[in-house]
């Protein structure tokens, strides 16, 4: 089986069951917290993958990877399966899967606004105010990145649209255009 597909069928049995018992929204709290776990501290998948390392501690270790509680049983349920099923080491792409079909079920954008310096409290609110109507009633998940190297301007990235508004690109496009006369 493609590996792309088997983490994309666990999170969608994921969803479905967490959303007949109700905690969809906590599981996808879950999944959210154990990305970010996998971000921060890259030698979580390693462990996580180690066969010597046995089922019930790579268990508790991405239950406190996700900052589960004791009360958290459809993850609790979910977590058994894996290592029933020797699928623990799928746990990070079955988290970013899970998080895209949430989004996706509850009309939530990832946006990332990235500008050349930081912004102005009142120029951050005009701009998400211009975001969340193109997003037509939607909701988002706003993050804000400063990086130098766009010279001035900014982009905004919704999902997998991108509108560059900064000097790097126009100076990009500039120069694409000399070189092509």
């Amino acid at each position: 089986m493609n590996q792309g597909l088997i983490p994309s069928r666990y999170a969608k049995a994921l969803f479905e069951f967490a959303s007949e018992k109700g905690a969809d929204a906590r599981i996808y709290e879950l999944m959210h917290g154990l990305e970010s776990s996998f971000v921060t501290e890259p030698s979580l998948q390693q462990a996580v993958a180690n066969p010597f390392i046995p089922a019930p501690d790579k268990v508790k270790l991405l239950t406190t990877a996700a900052g589960a509680s004791d009360k958290d049983e459809v993850y609790a349920r979910f977590l058994q399966l894996l290592a029933e099923n020797n699928r623990l080491d799928a746990a990070r792409d079955i988290a970013l899967a899970y998080m895209k079909i949430y989004r996706s079920e509850h009309h939530i954008y990832l946006v990332t606004v990235t500008s050349a310096a930081p912004m102005g409290a009142a120029e951050e609110d005009r701009l998400k105010s211009l975001i969340e109507r193109h997003l037509n009633g939607g909701t988002m998940e706003y993050h804000h990145r400063v990086d130098p190297d766009l010279i001035g301007g900014f982009t905004v990235t919704i999902d997998n649209e991108k509108l560059d508004a900064s000097v790097a690109d126009e100076l990009k496009q500039l120069r694409i255009k000399l070189l092509s006369n």
